[in-house]
């Protein structure tokens, strides 16, 4: 099965298409881009950054990346593939963009999944440098680019499937830049999610959200599944690897952080919402697009 790099980036300064010879990506007013040595593309402009370097910081994405290499999250992976995996388009090349795609780890599952399925052309987006900079490195084969949810480098009406999974979904880029009739689905966390772990880290915790919510704009649910698992961890260093990826990190107090750096050994439950998404909103045309 042949994975391919998506092609129908747009440059991030004027949405024009980008197109590239060697390494060097321009778009038809002149601005260019050039893809790094280690095969990523960084197409976020310094206007469109709130700090120096947005996103996960180096030391949060080697955490996830040894944590979720060690398996502990595969139940969650085999999930989203069913799911993304459910319904080929009928050309028979599944494009599919995961939308703060951190070290790549779901799409290089889907790849290893789709192994009997037709080709895929796949793009991992991520306002991390890091993150973008340790995918490139693990897998050459998709299209690897720094770049913000807000305002996704991608062509519109050009991507069969969106993938956000724990992410920062930005549902009218999503509506854009998906195929008319394409599919998002959007991975969070249930209501036990974690929850031993924030036991230890929080003095109380908050009431849980309603599991009841609207539709997005522009999107009408297809289905929902919950995964449910329950996950060991025997050693400090895998605890703090799961910890280090979550943004209780940041948020947890001092003497909670202290008693969660002192266990020995901690089993969790995983809990996690998988709901898909069909587009419902046509896509803008040229004349639109222009008067927008």
């Amino acid at each position: 099965m042949p994975v391919e790099p998506f092609q129908a980036l747009a440059c991030p300064l004027d949405g024009e298409p980008l197109s590239h010879t060697g390494a060097a990506w321009r778009c038809p007013v002149g601005h260019n881009f050039d893809t790094a040595r280690q095969g990523y593309i960084h197409l976020l402009p310094v206007q469109n950054k709130r700090s120096l370097h947005p996103g996960d910081s180096k030391e949060m994405v080697a955490a996830r990346q040894r944590f979720l290499n060690g398996g502990f999250y595969q139940p969650v992976a085999d999930a989203v593939n069913r799911l993304v995996l459910a319904e080929m388009p009928d050309t028979h090349r599944l494009t599919c963009l995961d939308a703060g795609c951190g070290e790549g780890y779901y799409l290089r599952q889907l790849a290893a999944a789709a192994a009997e399925q037709p080709a895929l052309e796949l793009l991992g987006v991520d306002i991390s440098k890091w993150a973008v900079l340790a995918a490139a490195k693990q897998d050459k084969h998709p299209a690897w680019v720094v770049g913000t949810n807000a305002r996704l480098p991608v062509l519109s009406s050009s991507v069969d499937r969106v993938l956000c999974v724990f992410g920062f979904p930005v549902y009218a880029e999503f509506t854009r830049v998906l195929k008319p009739g394409g599919q998002l689905l959007q991975v969070d966390a249930g209501p036990a999610h974690l929850r031993e772990l924030r036991e230890i880290i929080y003095p109380t915790l908050k009431p849980e959200k309603s599991a009841v919510r609207d539709d997005p704009v522009g999107f009408r649910v297809l289905g929902s599944a919950m995964e449910r698992f329950a996950l060991t961890l025997d050693s400090q260093e895998q605890i703090a690897d799961l910890l280090a990826m979550t943004p209780h990190l940041y948020r947890a107090t001092a003497e909670g952080l202290e008693r969660a750096v002192a266990l020995q050994s901690l089993t969790v439950t995983v809990d996690v919402r998988l709901t898909r998404y069909q587009c419902t909103l046509p896509n803008p045309s040229p004349d639109e697009k222009e008067s927008a």
